[in-house]
């Protein structure tokens, strides 16, 4: 297959984006200014390029989802600069290296009421003459030297005026060019290289001189590379702006997964009927499942999913389960935007827990009754196979009698991409080395159409079902997830339970579904609906679809006691886990928390006879009488 021709700055912020395409049989990369970028791929020279926003007015380019350069406050390197304040400017030099950048100087100017002449020059040339009443504009790596008595920090005046992040630049190609596997490469490519912000800033101060702790925090904390609905929202309002002000016509937004997407004409179907199948365990297909989402009203759901629990768990037993969720590392490359607990690598906040850390966890888990380790962290570049290797054989040496819980397909998947193994071949070797089971998060929703918004840097729908395929094929069990609330609607509910149900059909390897609402305190995404009655709906509809997954757990991490009781009377027949420790969506402002002998009365005032269990489900106390 021939190489790719891609297009790309060489400026620093763009490193992260590209120094691992470099690598790479199948992109070659070719180096040239923003503006250049933009030029090359008019006149067919390369077939994609880091392309400058500025770029895309006007023009029919797919857009490849999830990267971008922006920023989402001061930016360091978009610089207006000169000698007097900017409304005494009667002529403004656009740095000619970034249509983009001079697309923002005239609205940012224009919003101010200011219309001064703009000539386009050379960013030095324009800098060395932007004295008196002339303004210069100044981008890329030449910002970093730029000294003057008034400067306008073209970042932060975006999201003074806009109230959202900007977006200078992302890839981008003619209609037709870009194959999945060239979407999935710079993907690849990103995820590498975002793992690799403090080598780039270091070898970038080795070359040109300067601090490399400056240019490591202007990677980590100035530049976003996300591309998810906050950055749409920044690069949709930017486009209308410009439109808005006659600097360049309006612009439609591309993507490269984009596809033509019609309402799926849905049969006849009754929701009386639909209920009734699902409550008599009858296979439900997508136009019931969708229909049910939709219309039916919480009672009717729920009576219909307590009588499928009712014939699945008829002894009116509630199960829970004592582990501790420990967070190995809240270091984290994919920057998703519903999470507020990942930290950038060499943030001040950033941990890798020690040995020492790990040891006190797991005596105090085993000394409350515990007899499992949920073991989730970020997405570490810096973590290959193995280290985990190590960590799981000190843990399964030390602690025997600990079911190691461990790795979300994500991270597994990251740990094969960073290890340069197969799939097969680090499952092989982490559960040589004491892996038993591993928990289903990073599922949010199970449609790339949501994943590209929510989490741009994340794998696929695929990728995480290849992931649990492959585990479930090595004799592993898992949980199958679900996040809900993120602005999806029910047919991309329907086609994530539809996907669960699918591979549980193949490999029978889930041993119980969880879903719980987003939780938006202290992160970027604005929540859909995340109520109560919602979280009962879904859990109910997951009890009528999911016909071949035994066991349904309450989320009263997320919703607390008195929901998940109702969920017990909605679906479920287990309460989850004695919550010893909790650092995710606690980090987004949820702080219920139980110990056992709570739990356990949750469960009886309910109404149901509590048992402790391990993670197949199999009972290890005795049934104590209600």
């Amino acid at each position: 297959m021939p190489k790719l021709r891609a297009a790309a700055v060489s400026f620093l912020n763009a490193l992260p984006l590209t120094a691992a395409l470099e690598r790479t049989g199948r992109i070659e990369l070719v180096l040239a200014e923003p503006a250049q970028c933009a030029a090359k791929l008019e006149a067919g020279e390369v077939e994609i390029a880091l392309l400058p926003v500025g770029g895309l007015v006007g023009k029919d380019y797919e857009i490849v989802p999830g990267i971008a350069i922006g920023a989402d406050g001061p930016v360091t390197t978009v610089l207006l600069a000169g000698e007097q304040p900017p409304e005494t400017w009667d002529e403004v030099f656009l740095d000619t290296a970034s249509r983009t950048s001079q697309l923002l100087s005239k609205v940012v100017l224009a919003e101010r009421g200011l219309h001064p002449k703009f000539t386009p020059m050379p960013a030095l040339e324009g800098l060395a003459r932007a004295q008196g009443t002339k303004g210069a504009l100044v981008i890329g790596d030449r910002a970093f030297d730029v000294k003057a008595k008034h400067v306008l920090d073209l970042g932060r005046e975006w999201v003074k005026l806009s109230g959202f992040p900007m977006v200078f630049a992302l890839w981008a190609a003619k209609p037709g060019v870009l194959a999945p596997e060239d979407v999935a490469e710079l993907a690849r490519a990103a995820h590498e290289g975002l793992g690799l912000r403090t080598e780039l800033a270091q070898a970038f101060a080795k070359e040109r001189g300067g601090d490399p702790e400056r240019y490591r925090r202007y990677l980590t904390q100035k530049i976003r590379y996300g591309l998810g609905p906050y950055e749409l929202q920044g690069l949709e309002a930017f486009v209308e702006r410009v439109a808005k002000h006659g600097f360049a016509p309006p612009t439609t937004l591309r993507f490269a997964d984009d596809h033509v997407r019609t309402r799926r004409a849905r049969r006849q179907v009754s929701l009386d009927t639909a209920l009734q199948k699902g409550a008599d365990g009858e296979r439900l297909d997508a136009d019931e499942a969708e229909l049910l989402d939709e219309k039916a009203p919480l009672l009717e759901l729920g009576l219909a999913a307590d009588a499928r629990r009712r014939a699945l768990h008829p002894d009116g037993v509630v199960t829970y389960i004592v582990s501790r969720n420990v967070n190995y590392t809240n270091v984290c490359t994919t920057a998703c935007h519903f999470c507020a607990f990942y930290r950038p690598r060499g943030h001040e906040e950033a941990y890798v827990l020690s040995r020492e850390v790990l040891a006190k966890k797991i005596e105090e888990t085993i000394a409350l009754g515990g007899i499992e380790l949920l073991l989730q962290g970020g997405l570490h570049p810096d973590l290959g196979v193995e280290w985990y290797e190590d960590l799981f054989r000190w843990v399964k040496s030390t602690y025997p009698t600990i079911n190691l819980h461990a790795l979300s397909p994500e991270e597994i998947w990251h740990i094969a991409r960073t290890s340069q193994l197969p799939l097969d071949a680090t499952i092989d070797k982490l559960v040589a080395a004491g892996l038993d089971s591993i928990p289903g998060g990073g599922a949010e929703i199970l449609d790339d159409e949501v994943r590209r918004r929510i989490a741009p840097l994340k794998c696929s729908t695929d990728e995480w079902l290849t992931v649990m395929r492959a585990a479930h094929k090595k004799g592993l069990r898992s949980t199958g997830t679900m996040m809900f609330g993120v602005g999806e609607d029910a047919g991309h509910r329907t086609r994530h339970l539809l996907r669960l149900r699918e591979l549980q059909d193949e490999t029978g390897g889930f041993t119980a579904f969880i879903c719980w609402t987003f939780q938006p305190e202290h992160t970027r995404l604005a929540p859909g609906d995340n109520s109560a009655h919602a979280y009962l709906r879904e859990n109910a509809l997951a009890r009528l679809v999911l016909d071949n997954v035994p066991n349904l757990q309450a989320s009263w991490v997320t919703m607390g006691g008195g929901v998940a009781q109702a969920a017990l009377h909605m679906g479920c027949n287990d309460f989850g886990q004695v919550m010893i420790e909790e650092n995710v969506v606690s980090a987004a402002g949820t702080t219920f928390n139980m110990d056992a002998d709570e739990v356990e009365r949750h469960i009886v005032g309910a109404g149901f006879v509590p048992a402790r269990r391990n993670m197949r489900y199999d009972r290890l106390s005795p049934v104590k009488a209600a």
